[in-house]
């Protein structure tokens, strides 16, 4: 197997740049956060897999940079990290590292690191055995003879971290001389193909001919391709997939002329809390990629573009999904087994959103149908539905909504609940698990005392209870107080400003005469917090003071 594309070295993400290529084999030594998300950004790093081990590198860099005399400060850790998960929205699996590093960021630096090296291992054994799944399809789908195939985009060791997804199953053919040909769309605008597919072509002894992306329904017309084969960003619940731009016309030629269309991606690429394709934010790019190249302008000044990163192919024209779990040759099986995963998922996290939800109902602080609870799931939430009771909530009175844009997506006939908005405001600025909005008496009356007419903060010091909410200073802390406008959305609308333009903020907020919202890791963290919040305000109700005197520091 070829060398790892990416390596961690002495305390940096070292990898290839392929910005350089095919002209320069350029190594990249990234030792920041804001390194990593320009290599990400700028495409030295690309290809989902590759960006998802690189995004969990970067939280390793993060939380080494956040440490200071053995202790970790998590807040600017994960404000960190939902810098990097942000830097390419479409590719599933740059969330997914982050998020799978995140999670060990509680035991310590050292765990963060260790999972992070487990990945880029996995990543090696995913790719060989998604692409050994593929080659074995394509042959028993075309015949045992040497075959012609054709692919889109780069998904070899340069997207991954070695061997490839669909370029790894092109490999595997080669290996078996099975291998006649593969024809390499040129990938425009930027090229991936001709720069750097043709380029691993040559390096793994592939016969090939590099064509223009209008030229391969015409090859497919004159009988040049016997199977198209490529690989995936993100494929949602209901089996579409989203890809290179240029894939979805591919699909539709292959469909036309009865060509298998094979998508080859490790199990990270599916995302089946994404319920459609339609669901997919696709990134669109800067217009210079498209009026020039090489930094030689070929369109007249001023031209307006359309540059969109990716497209997404409707389930109906896949021919089958692989993984390295197998072959899902039936695409109407792969969304029912989705729907019905996706489904599952979010029952459980109903079920323990009701538990929380009955026991701060029966706190008094989730009063009637009050207060929200919600628990997100990758880029969507589960959030309790409107107008329920919450001592009476069962696991199934949950609405499922998109973290982008707070659409519902399964609904089963109820409506999301009027806060919805406030919670995914801070799933899109937070590296939050869940988020709980609720209304305890003494911490909504302090939001009514110290509200003003915007945004304000109000202090609490002295409290030991400031440790229970992570903030910077175990004896200080400051918590945003929004206005209650009538038009709740635009609660959700102040409180994501406010989040974004302050990345130290605590995991907790008042919303004037409205109660608390606070988030966490887990939903139990979440409640925590908020019980902590409250549990100060019912000090300053008693003392008269939200500021105790510290000591000297």
């Amino acid at each position: 197997m070829d060398q790892s594309s990416i390596a961690w070295v002495d305390g940096a993400l070292v990898t290839i740049d392929q910005r350089a290529l095919p002209h320069e084999l350029r190594e990249l030594r990234i030792t920041t956060v804001d390194e990593v998300i320009d290599a990400i950004k700028s495409l030295a790093v690309r290809g989902a897999p590759a960006i998802g081990v690189a995004g969990a590198f970067g939280v390793v860099i993060a939380a080494l940079a956040a440490t200071a005399d053995g202790v970790v400060d998590i807040a600017q850790v994960r404000a960190e990290a939902a810098r990097i998960a942000d830097a390419r929205p479409t590719a599933v699996n740059l969330a997914w590292g982050v998020q799978r590093t995140l999670a060990k960021l509680s035991d310590g630096v050292q765990a963060v690191l260790d999972e992070a090296l487990e990945m880029l291992a996995e990543d090696a054994r995913v790719n060989l055995a998604a692409a050994t799944e593929a080659a074995d399809l394509i042959q028993k789908l075309c015949g045992e003879r040497p075959l012609r195939l054709l692919t889109h985009c780069n998904t070899g060791r340069l997207a991954t971290t070695a061997w490839g997804t669909a370029i790894g199953a092109l490999r595997v053919l080669q290996q078996r001389g099975a291998l006649a040909e593969v024809i390499v769309d040129e990938t425009r605008p930027l090229l991936q193909g001709a720069r750097l597919t043709a380029w691993e072509m040559a390096e793994a002894g592939i016969p090939h001919r590099l064509t223009i992306d209008s030229a391969a329904a015409w090859a497919m017309a004159t009988e040049q391709v016997d199977a198209v084969v490529v690989g995936a960003d993100r494929i949602t619940a209901d089996g579409a997939v989203a890809n290179k731009i240029g894939t979805y016309m591919l699909a539709i030629a292959a469909r036309h002329h009865g060509i298998p269309f094979i998508v080859v991606a490790p199990e990270s690429t599916r995302d089946i809390s994404t319920a459609r394709g339609s669901d997919i934010v696709v990134e669109q790019r800067a217009s210079a990629e498209v009026t020039g190249f090489g930094g030689v302008t070929t369109a007249p000044e001023g031209t307006a573009t359309f540059n969109p990163a990716f497209d997404v192919t409707p389930a109906e024209l896949v021919t089958a999904v692989v993984t390295e779990y197998g072959v899902l040759t039936d695409p109407a099986v792969a969304r029912s087994e989705a729907v019905e995963i996706s489904a599952h998922s979010a029952l459980a996290a109903g079920a323990e959103i009701a538990e929380i939800a009955r026991g701060l109902y029966a706190n008094g602080w989730m009063p009637g149908t009050a207060g929200n609870i919600s628990v997100r799931q990758a880029d969507t939430a589960v959030i309790t539905a409107s107008g329920l009771p919450k001592g009476e909530l069962a696991a199934t009175d949950t609405v499922t909504v998109t973290v982008a844009d707070s659409t519902p997506v399964h609904t089963a006939g109820l409506r999301p609940s009027a806060e919805t908005t406030i919670h995914t405001a801070v799933y899109r600025t937070r590296s939050a698990e869940a988020v709980v909005h609720v209304h305890p008496p003494h911490a909504t009356a302090v939001s009514i005392k110290t509200a003003g007419s915007g945004v304000s903060t109000t202090r609490f010091a002295g409290y030991e209870l400031i440790k229970g909410l992570g903030g910077e200073r175990p004896d200080l802390i400051d918590i945003p107080v929004f206005p209650n406008h009538a038009d709740v959305p635009q609660i959700g609308v102040d409180i994501e400003k406010y989040l974004s333009e302050h990345p130290d903020a605590p995991p907790v907020l008042f919303i004037a005469g409205h109660g608390i919202t606070a988030w966490g890791a887990t939903l139990a963290q979440a409640r925590d917090r908020a019980e902590c919040l409250e549990a100060m305000c019912e000090l300053t109700t008693l003392t008269g003071h939200r500021e105790i005197p510290v000591g000297d520091n």
